[in-house]
């Protein structure tokens, strides 16, 4: 804790900070604080109740949880992370985020935190001498929200508004250079390693890729981290920035796809065979994320509008596949030097949770390690023209193919298995009564 201390020494200008956990949604749920007291938080932790990390998308206590009135809405112990005080450069004041996690007064990790979710993943990996290196990308729309509907901003350079998508474009990226210079002198502030960023097929979309690293946990906290930035940095230039999966009806949705390789005790990718294919320890893992594939649907898209964008044909893999260098494909193996061989994971939405999504594609891949599985065939051509078992096509299937799994128990602690299907269930129920343009306005500024 000595270098945290040490942060605010060297940072006399922080006025407050922020101490806050990631809830099941990816929400940050927590405190503000003066920095004068920070020393109390660092040294001894804070305290709010178990029951904040299941909060549904509204921020409101899940009805029926046992996690509220029945237990008597007992506290939790928040412990600061490894990552220490972060910078917040999309707030006027000179602000500091510490994220921490949550743990029982015996000092047990709390099995519905999922970031505790992703360590305990993370712990099986390291007691068989295995390190995942994970590399994430992420997609998100520039919105302007101020009217009726939403629609691409107008440009800072230009004064135009360009109503078309623009794929790979130079354009569109200096179109918005302003918001991009800040942002990435912002990931430099926070320690984020933000890497290409370019144009996607949706209205005023765009992605920016993290590096890899053989931190996984270190990699989820970026992305959380990142999003956050995004968001509040795109108000600050007078705009939205949004990661839910499907705001335009008419254009592609915004995914997050994780790539993984898997290190052994000596530093060397167990995927690597010198050569395109891949070693079995590659076709074990790539089975284990096909066989968790359908049951695991609810990480990769948790919410309402999740569904819009798994569409067949638009970007979004709906067939439960693997293929060599091929992007309809939910599972991608990409070309490139044997000891980068890698797997990337198409499926999810730009909505999620990036603990839950790291925790449970490394974890099924675990399991195809630990059961040596074998895949199918990878496929080749259209996987969109294809006969293929599919994952869910709605929520509610979603939820009945994670609640009745086999699988998702190896992967995931049962009580966050239990607080997420809680929570779920009662986000539907409510859901139902909106009508699409307040379903929209709920996961713009959230998700």
């Amino acid at each position: 804790m000595s270098d945290t201390k040490n942060w605010l020494r060297k940072n006399p200008a922080v006025r407050t900070i922020r101490v806050a956990a990631c809830d099941l949604n990816g929400q940050p749920r927590g405190k503000r604080v003066p920095a004068r007291f920070a020393h109390k938080v660092v040294e001894d932790g804070t305290r709010f109740p178990f029951s904040a990390l299941n909060l549904d998308i509204w921020g409101e206590d899940i009805d029926d949880s046992p996690l509220v009135f029945e237990s008597g809405d007992r506290d939790g112990v928040l412990k600061p992370t490894a990552r220490g005080f972060v910078p917040m450069p999309w707030l006027e004041a000179p602000s500091a985020l510490l994220p921490i996690w949550m743990f029982h007064e015996t000092g047990k990790p709390y099995d519905g935190d999922p970031r505790h979710a992703l360590s305990a993943v993370l712990k099986r990996y390291k007691a068989r001498g295995l390190t995942p290196v994970v590399a994430l990308e992420l997609e998100f729309f520039l919105i302007d929200d101020s009217g009726k509907t939403l629609q691409v901003p107008v440009s800072p350079r230009s004064g135009k508004r360009r109503k078309a998508a623009e794929v790979l474009s130079i354009r569109a990226l200096d179109q918005f250079d302003s918001f991009f210079t800040d942002l990435y002198d912002a990931c430099e502030e926070m320690d984020i390693p933000a890497d290409t960023a370019i144009s996607e097929a949706g209205l005023g979309q765009f992605e920016i890729n993290l590096m890899h690293q053989d931190d996984a946990l270190r990699a989820a906290d970026d992305a959380w981290l990142f999003k956050l930035l995004v968001r509040g940095m795109a108000r600050r230039h007078g705009f939205a920035a949004s990661f839910m999966a499907k705001p335009y009806e008419d254009y592609a949705g915004s995914g997050m796809h994780m790539h993984f390789s898997v290190l052994d005790a000596e530093g060397t990718n167990i995927f690597d065979d010198g050569g395109p294919k891949g070693t079995d320890a590659l076709r074990h893992a790539v089975a284990g994320c096909m066989n968790g594939m359908h049951d695991s649907t609810l990480i990769f898209a948790p919410h309402l509008n999740s569904y819009e964008r798994l569409i067949p044909e638009n970007h979004a893999p709906v067939g439960i596949c693997w293929g060599y260098e091929n992007r309809t494909a939910a599972i991608r193996v990409p070309s490139g030097a044997p000891a980068a061989r890698r797997i990337e994971h198409r499926v999810a939405g730009g909505d999620v949770n990036p603990y839950l999504l790291i925790a449970t594609i490394l974890g099924a891949a675990l399991t195809g390690i630990e059961d040596a599985a074998e895949p199918p065939a990878p496929i080749t051509g259209n996987a969109y023209a294809q006969e293929l078992p599919t994952i869910p096509g709605d929520w509610e299937a979603a939820m009945d193919a994670f609640e009745s799994s086999t699988i998702i128990p190896r992967i995931l602690p049962e009580e966050l298995i239990r607080n997420l299907l809680l929570t779920k269930r009662q986000e539907s129920h409510f859901m139902a009564e909106l009508s699409p343009q307040e379903q929209v306005e709920i996961y713009l500024d959230t998700v």
